[in-house]
């Protein structure tokens, strides 16, 4: 729909005349600009790639797909998405050759906004702000892509699915809130990422209800790397560890006498699950509490 179609009744030659006459009226973007062409938007980072296809917009090229694939998993691509190459270096040959209409980029990350303006609009949002609330900040990253697409209505639909999945995670966890849970991922056979205050999980994990274990040391992001030997000290908690392609370093890990003394492995409290992406959005988070659900009711 064309932004002049949104004012019945007012024709295409009086809004010139209108806008020639008021600075403020040529001020206004819904009159001043067209929006971007939603089949040839091009997102460089995870996160934004993420808040576009939350919107009902499948980016017509990410940057590195089969790690995404690996990481991410959740919303899942459609075949048909382009690779453009590495999230830090991208093809920028190949995004010019493609035309988009909107390059979108996490802030801090990636090549400089000057460097792709030079190709098409840009649009970049904030991963953390050092609130220790990402999702927050997330969610007001989603009402800024909303606005610049003209798709607050999806928006809309989608916040209040993802506050529905909340709910109904919280009402379905009670029976096994009591318990507190660890979250780790393997990043080699010595060592784990454990994940705190201030990670997009552990805000998940306050609003369905459930208490996190882990209680040592924290990092900007809410996440930081351990030995694994840290673990031991984890007692009486259930332990959840995202697999990440990660089946040989696991193979690995669950040989050794150190693995097999842990109490939440003696106690078959350990259980591997699911890719999500931790530094993601509103539905990485919805991907989070299906896995929880899934998972936790399950007798161990």
């Amino acid at each position: 729909m064309s932004d002049i179609s949104l004012f019945s009744g007012i024709t295409r030659r009086r809004i010139l005349q209108m806008m020639a006459l008021s600075p403020l009226l040529t001020s206004l973007p819904a009159l001043s600009a067209s929006r971007p062409d939603l089949s040839r938007i091009i997102a460089l980072e995870w996160l934004p790639a993420e808040l576009l296809i939350a919107l009902g917009v499948m980016p017509l090229a990410i940057a590195d797909i089969r790690n995404y694939n690996i990481w991410v998993g959740e919303p899942p691509l459609a075949p048909g998405v382009i690779d453009v190459g590495q999230r830090t270096e991208p093809n920028m040959e190949l995004i010019q050759q493609l035309k988009p209409s909107l390059v979108l980029l996490t802030q801090g990350y990636g090549p400089a906004t000057a460097q792709l303006e030079t190709i098409a609009p840009v649009l970049s949002v904030k991963a953390n702000d050092g609130s220790a609330k990402p999702l927050d900040l997330a969610i007001r990253s989603l009402h800024k892509l909303a606005d610049t697409l003209g798709l607050q209505d999806r928006a809309e639909l989608h916040l209040q699915r993802y506050q529905d999945t909340l709910a109904r995670t919280r009402e379905q966890l009670k029976p096994v809130a009591q318990q507190p849970m660890l979250l780790i991922t393997f990043i080699d056979p010595r060592h784990v990422l454990v994940f705190g205050q201030g990670s997009m999980l552990h805000e998940v994990m306050n609003d369905v209800g459930l208490t996190n274990a882990w209680q040592g040391e924290g990092s900007f992001w809410g996440s930081v790397s351990v030995g694994v030997e840290r673990l031991a000290s984890i007692k009486n908690a259930r332990v959840l560890c995202f697999d990440h392609d990660s089946a040989s370093i696991m193979k690995a890990v669950v040989k050794t006498p150190l693995w097999k003394s842990m109490p939440f492995v003696r106690a078959n409290q350990f259980t591997v699950i699911p890719a999500v992406w931790y530094y993601g959005a509103t539905f990485s988070a919805m991907h989070f509490c299906n896995i929880l659900t899934s998972t936790l009711r399950k007798p161990v």
